[in-house]
C-alpha cells in the first residue's frame, strides 16, 4: 500500500506539471494501469502526436507483461469471471506479489488473489489522485521524483532475492539485463534481455532449482 501511494503520487504529481489535473490521473490509473508506462506517457502527451513512435514505445515499455502473462496462465486458470482482471491488473509490483504470496490457511486462494490484486490497483488510483491534488496545490521542483520506479523496482528485486534460497533467476536477470544494455543501449536493451532471460531460464531454469532442492 505505501508503496504504491508514492508511486501513484509522484505520478499525479509529475502529471500535474505538464498540466494535466488530478482528475486526468484517475483516468490514467483507472484504465491505463501500466505503471511505469504511465510515467512515459506523460512526456507523450506534453510532446508532439506521434502515434507510431507511442506504439513503439508502448511495446518497448510493457514487453515484459507478455512474459508475466505466460507465467501466471495456470493459476488463474480457474479464476472464471474474474479473469479478464486479472490479466489487466498484472503490473510489476502485482505479479512480484502474487508470486511470493500464498493464502492463509482457510481462504480461497483465487479470492485472494483477486483482492490483492484489486488493492494494489485502488492504492494506485488514491496515490495518483492525491498526487495531482498536491501538485495543483503546492508549486516545486519535481526534478528526480520519477527516479522512484527505479527504486521500488530496486527494492523488490532485493526482496526477492532474501526470501529465495534459489539466486539463479536473479542473477540471469541482472547478467542478461547487463549484457543487453551494453550491446544494444539504454533504448533497446529491454526486448532482447526479455527473450534471452526468457531462453536461458527455460534451457537451465529446471536443472536450478532440483539442485537446490537436493
Amino acid at each position: 500500500m505505501l508503496g504504491y501511494l508514492f508511486l501513484g503520487a509522484a505520478f499525479g504529481i509529475l502529471l500535474n506539471s505538464k498540466g494535466y489535473g488530478w482528475d486526468w490521473a484517475v483516468l490514467m490509473s483507472v484504465f491505463i494501469y501500466a505503471g511505469s508506462m504511465q510515467f512515459v506517457t506523460i512526456g507523450l502527451l506534453s510532446g508532439p502526436f506521434l502515434p507510431l513512435q507511442a506504439a513503439l514505445m508502448t511495446l518497448m515499455v510493457n514487453a515484459r507483461h507478455t512474459f508475466y502473462g505466460i507465467s501466471m496462465l495456470e493459476r488463474f486458470r480457474s479464476m472464471g469471471k474474474k479473469k479478464p482482471y486479472m490479466i489487466f491488473s498484472l503490473t510489476d509490483e502485482t505479479f512480484s506479489l502474487l508470486c511470493g504470496a500464498r493464502a492463509p490457511e482457510g481462504v480461497d486462494e483465487d479470492r485472494f488473489l483477486f483482492w490483492v490484486s484489486l488493492l494494489d490497483q485502488l492504492y494506485w488510483i488514491v496515490g495518483s489522485a492525491a498526487g495531482g491534488l498536491i501538485g495543483s496545490l503546492v508549486s516545486f521542483n519535481t526534478k528526480g521524483v520519477d527516479f522512484v520506479m527505479t527504486a521500488l523496482f530496486t527494492v523488490i528485486f532485493v526482496d526477492q532475492w532474501e526470501n529465495n534460497r534459489n539466486h539463479f533467476p536473479a542473477l540471469v536477470g541482472l547478467v542478461g539485463s547487463v549484457l543487453c544494455l551494453a550491446v544494444f543501449g539504454p533504448g533497446n536493451f529491454i526486448l532482447p534481455s526479455m527473450a534471452l532471460i526468457a531462453a536461458v531460464l527455460g534451457l537451465f531454469g529446471k536443472a536450478a532449482e532440483r539442485e537446490e532442492t537436493v
